[in-house]
């Protein structure tokens, strides 16, 4: 039975998962020690005016970007930022002109401790939308996250985010949402 979930206060991020896009892509990385996720939808406003006035207006979403902090796993890190060892000794990376990330698709776990639910996000299409970067504090009491930006772009449906809570969804879709997730994972087959 489907239970329908009608109050939810988003607390923390307990799970993160990246499947990788393409035939030479590594198997779905996954990592828990999170900080933050947030994301902002860029908007396209079409205006019609008449005499100078503003008669209608329509914002449509053109693009998002995903930011996540947490303490990421090296190979993670390594194909979302294009490090290689091609044509280097065994242990030794590199990072440079033709380094390019691996696109993915980043899924998550929002969970309400107070209601104990959880919804699952996902976007599909995502690149690195910065390069190589890192901070070393010597006098930090902590040791810091890690701070990525993503590009999360439309899928082949138009589709830049898809959300689920555990509750509403049958177990198929739950528990594939980390390791398979496509939009034939959650579309509606209509017979006809």
């Amino acid at each position: 039975m489907v239970t329908e979930i009608k109050e939810f206060d988003a607390m923390k991020v307990s799970k993160v998962a990246l499947q990788y896009i393409g035939d030479e892509a590594p198997a779905v990385e996954s990592f828990e020690c999170l900080g933050s996720i947030g994301g902002e939808t860029e908007m396209r406003t079409i205006v019609k005016r008449c005499g100078g006035a503003v008669r209608k207006s329509k914002s449509i979403p053109v693009s998002h970007t995903l930011t996540l902090s947490g303490h990421v796993p090296v190979k993670t890190l390594r194909s979302i930022y294009g490090l290689s060892n091609d044509e280097l000794k065994a242990g030794v990376y590199s990072y440079g002109l033709d380094s390019k990330g691996l696109d993915f698709c980043l899924t998550a776990d929002v969970v309400d401790e107070f209601e104990d639910v959880t919804k699952l996000v996902a976007f599909p299409n995502c690149s690195s939308l910065t390069g190589l970067k890192y901070t070393i504090d010597n006098d930090a009491d902590e040791v810091a996250y890690v701070e990525l930006e993503f590009d999360a772009r439309p899928d082949d449906d138009k589709q830049f985010y898809y959300e689920a809570f555990v509750g509403e969804v049958d177990a198929a879709i739950a528990s594939g949402w980390h390791t398979a997730f496509t939009r034939e994972l959650v579309e509606e087959i209509v017979a006809g």
